[in-house]
């Protein structure tokens, strides 16, 4: 297996999704992982599920020869920042001393490092990248404008690479059923694989140990802050949404959680916004915690790609969500029942709406937590993922 990162179960998003896939799968598998990562945090806890991990040492984002090579190449920057002549021939060491049955590639940014070999490649993309990136683009603002053309050319190489790789490995896996039908259309495939995030049993499972909080609380989080779509979600949040919520429900309070939050926001702090980074899993304020301190988790996400693990965890937590349908991409839900879907401009009356109605928290909450409980745990994931390598081993 190889991952853009060392996966770890104190980070939300990929890297915990990879954690709890290889955990899940190592009783059937021997996995030798190779990761590139800049740290080796979580090292010992992911080296007890495989046979060898291996660390490559990755470097700075911003490098002058990585935009170089973006500008006088056909690769956008997000492949060029992953394209590694060290992890490249690691992976040529690793492949060239032992058999293996198949690769399993984490992010299609990472294939130019794969060599040519006849070894079956499966690819888990965990989100559309160009889409995102699409997203990004279209809604510039400012002085920002002003580098659209440059930027819509990288989209577009974006775009070409991506779609490259989901024709051309032996099997492609998407991480919603929205991101399955968009790669079936593009790339004429019939058979793509579709892996169902999800989350750990002790999130479902965890008796509540936190109180509610005495005041109205409203959640953005745990998110990983430098993710693009993250940002965007908790500053429309911030600039558009709360200040409809603070009028309407004068002692509410907004917790922004996420790592990198202190960072990004920390000049939003107040005595009602609390701007936050949770404690590593298992500490006191950990992501757990503020899952179940809070009323309502809110985020008016604008695009889509994915499942995010964040409404998995506060949903088993008992959380209520106020998103939108970009947002809650890859949970089927009933809406109304296990959370509310709706319409951007919506997003703070929906909110304000079940801030006053704790009936109707407390009865949404416990459906949340039974819907994951029963469709979205990491095991069933894990299996669904072992049989389509137990295929590919059968027919191989």
């Amino acid at each position: 297996m190889i991952t853009p990162y060392l996966p770890r179960r104190s980070q939300s998003g990929g890297q915990n999704s990879s954690y709890y896939s290889i955990k899940y799968l190592a009783p059937n598998n021997n996995i030798t992982l190779v990761c590139y990562s800049r740290d080796q945090e979580g090292l010992e806890d992911i080296q007890q599920y495989c046979e060898k991990v291996i660390v490559v040492k990755r470097g700075a984002t911003w490098d002058l020869k990585k935009i170089l090579f973006t500008g006088f190449s056909t690769y956008p920057f997000l492949v060029t920042n992953y394209i590694s002549k060290d992890l490249k021939n690691t992976i040529q060491a690793e492949l060239t001393k032992k058999k293996y049955d198949l690769i399993h590639c984490e992010c299609f940014y990472l294939m130019p490092n794969i060599p040519k070999t006849d070894i079956p490649i499966v690819l888990v993309d965990q989100t559309i990248e160009y889409a995102v990136y699409e997203h990004y683009v279209k809604t510039l603002k400012g002085i920002k404008k002003l580098l659209t053309p440059l930027l819509w050319l990288d989209v577009l190489k974006l775009k070409h690479w991506e779609t490259y790789y989901w024709k051309t490995v032996h099997t492609m896996v998407a991480f919603a059923h929205e991101d399955q039908e968009l790669i079936t259309k593009m790339t004429g495939r019939s058979d793509i694989k579709l892996f169902q995030n999800g989350v750990d049993k002790r999130y479902y499972d965890s008796k509540s140990k936190t109180k509610r909080s005495e005041y109205p609380s409203v959640m953005f989080g745990a998110s990983n802050m430098k993710w693009m779509q993250n940002r965007e979600s908790a500053e429309i949040l911030f600039q558009e949404v709360w200040p409809e919520i603070k009028k309407a429900v004068p002692d509410a309070k907004l917790y922004i959680v996420g790592r990198y939050a202190p960072d990004f926001y920390g000049h939003w702090a107040s005595k009602d916004v609390i701007v936050v980074e949770a404690d590593a899993d298992g500490k006191k304020k950990d992501p757990i915690y503020y899952y179940q301190y809070s009323w309502v988790l809110s985020a008016p996400i604008m695009s889509g790609g994915g499942a995010r693990n964040k409404f998995f965890e506060a949903m088993a937590c008992r959380l209520p969500i106020i998103t939108t349908a970009a947002g809650m991409g890859g949970i089927k839900l009933e809406n109304g029942k296990q959370s509310i879907v709706c319409k951007p401009e919506e997003i703070a009356s929906q909110t304000i709406s079940l801030l006053k109605d704790k009936k109707r928290r407390e009865e949404m909450g416990k459906q949340a937590n039974l819907l994951v409980k029963n469709n979205y745990s990491y095991e069933s994931s894990a299996r669904g993922l072992n049989d389509i390598y137990a295929q590919i081993s059968k027919n191989n």
